[in-house]
């Protein structure tokens, strides 16, 4: 195997030499936003000596900025926080396959492109919150959350937001579009408000009781769990939550992912660095350090994390997700979600 980084008895990843012609720099696109991920980036460079330069900022300005570079592009690694993204960078023509014997091992089949021009390398639950207090018989599933008996009771995300688009694509590939369109129709019913603010702010609707039911993904909740979240943290004990669909589709799961740019000058080192993203001292860190779920099997959870609780994820394959995004923003569209 030709690569800058040999993965030793699955966990500890060393630095072999570089060849002359190969600049010890990598430049990282990126749109995750969490100051935790400093510690990825030093150890990485640590380990291998290749200086990590930045740009960070909104996916879809990274995307923009990567086709308008073109062929003169410096990108090295595009890396998000959404399987939607990653989709698109791919069919613009941004992103370029990867044969990797380390990947390939270490990444589960269903958390890859389809062509290897991405790989998930965390994970976040998307699942129900639920005021303890209010709710006495909380969703199930995620087709429970059209049930009458839960009018005024719902707040989720906006439809122009990446995680809501996810769900709703996933529920195509399970259910069809003509079912998803009659749930969707059917929580749009069942908002308690607008659809407004990110995840932490639907689970502040619980505390400040604006909101009886949330989705959320797990590491916003496993972040007040583990540090103080303004108007979350001292209210733990009124929120419960349900991964839901435990008897047949399984919770829906969220990446964290990257691939190699198309144009990298740095080849080598692009997929060096994610294959480092694979390695056992970096899954412990998105879990430690960031509240998610490792994408490679076995590796340990943060305590945090771990309190949630033992689940069924949804395993179908994230491309076949992605290939229904454009499905689901109709749906979303057609049923009026704001």
């Amino acid at each position: 195997m030709t690569r800058t980084l040999a993965l030793l008895l699955g966990t500890t990843i060393v630095a072999s030499s570089l060849t002359a012609a190969q600049a010890q720099e990598l430049n990282l696109y990126s749109s995750r936003h969490y100051d935790t991920d400093e510690r990825l980036y030093s150890e990485f460079t640590e380990m291998t000596g290749i200086a990590i330069n930045r740009i960070e900022g909104n996916a879809d300005e990274l995307i923009a900025r990567m086709e308008a570079e073109g062929e003169n592009s410096p990108a090295d690694v595009f890396l998000t926080v959404d399987t939607v993204r990653l989709a698109r960078a791919t069919d613009m023509g941004l992103l370029q396959p990867v044969e990797s014997d380390v990947l390939e091992a270490r990444i589960p089949a269903y958390l890859q492109d389809d062509e290897n021009h991405w790989f998930g390398f965390s994970q976040r639950s998307r699942i129900l919150f639920y005021d303890r207090n209010d709710v006495e018989n909380p969703p199930r599933t995620y087709q429970d959350l059209a049930n009458p008996e839960y009018e005024g009771m719902v707040c989720i995300r906006s439809s122009s937001n990446v995680y809501t688009q996810n769900i709703v694509a996933a529920l195509i590939a399970h259910l069809g579009v003509e079912a998803t369109q009659e749930w969707a129709n059917a929580v749009v019913g069942n908002f308690a408000r607008d659809p407004q603010g990110g995840d932490t702010d639907q689970l502040r609707g619980i505390v400040s009781g604006e909101c009886d039911i949330a989705m959320s993904n797990t590491y916003y909740f496993g972040r007040a769990i583990r540090t103080e979240v303004d108007g979350l943290s001292g209210s733990l004990d009124m929120v419960g939550w349900v991964f839901p669909n435990q008897n047949d589709l399984g919770a829906h799961m969220n990446i964290s992912g990257g691939g190699v740019a198309a144009h990298a000058p740095n080849r080598d080192n692009a997929i060096a660095f994610l294959e480092y993203l694979a390695s056992d001292q970096a899954q412990e860190y998105f879990s430690a350090g960031n509240d998610e779920y490792p994408a490679v099997p076995g590796v340990a959870l943060s305590p945090s994390v771990a309190s949630l609780g033992i689940f069924r994820p949804d395993t179908i394959d994230l491309s076949e997700i992605a290939d229904n995004v454009d499905a689901a923003v109709d749906v979303l569209n057609n049923a009026g979600w704001e």
